[in-house]
């Protein structure tokens, strides 16, 4: 997993985008299933349905598109950013209940159903909730449905993507193999 990590990071910068690693704290949504929220998102002039993904609130290194981030890793005032820790994590707080489990990566192929279809939360700016579950800070991350991560396009149906959510997880978070 981890060369794929390393190859689709070298896609992302072969594409004029900017990779920086920030340092603190930050959402984790890999793992996290994404509800739509019936509106709509713009990014860098495409539109995308919108989700919303609980994803838990974690401290440390972290992967960051700057392009989407206005340039900086400080987020507002009771606000994170959803990034993707640096090492990968091999184990952190997932749902249901927000206990520490194993990061398990799986691979689907990108269809038109919520079980079948994908979000992308990285480097979107997340709400932090005021009340933890099992001592674990949650935040609530709203994001593009169906979006590639690396390109900023609509995925194509058939697909390869990836994730660690769960199999049956809606609209899990993740990214496609371009």
């Amino acid at each position: 997993m981890k060369k794929l990590l390393v190859l689709l990071l070298l896609t992302f910068n072969a594409q004029a985008q900017t990779i920086a690693v920030c340092k603190g704290e930050y959402a984790l949504c890999a793992a996290s299933p994404t509800t739509l929220t019936g509106k709509t998102i713009t990014v860098q002039g495409k539109t995308f349905k919108e989700g919303v993904a609980v994803c838990p609130v974690l401290t440390g290194d972290a992967v960051a598109n700057m392009n989407l981030m206005q340039g900086s890793c400080n987020a507002p005032k009771g606000k994170v950013w959803s990034l993707f820790g640096v090492p990968p994590l091999t184990a952190y707080p997932q749902a249901p209940d927000w206990t520490v489990q194993p990061a398990v990566f799986r691979s689907f192929k990108v269809g038109n159903t919520p079980t079948t279809g994908m979000s992308n939360m990285w480097s979107f700016l997340c709400d932090k909730q005021t009340k933890q579950v099992n001592g674990v800070t949650l935040a609530s991350c709203h994001g593009p449905v169906m979006e590639s991560p690396w390109t900023g396009n609509h995925v194509v149906l058939g697909e390869t993507a990836f994730t660690q959510a769960p199999v049956g997880a809606s609209y899990p978070v993740g990214g496609n193999v371009p």
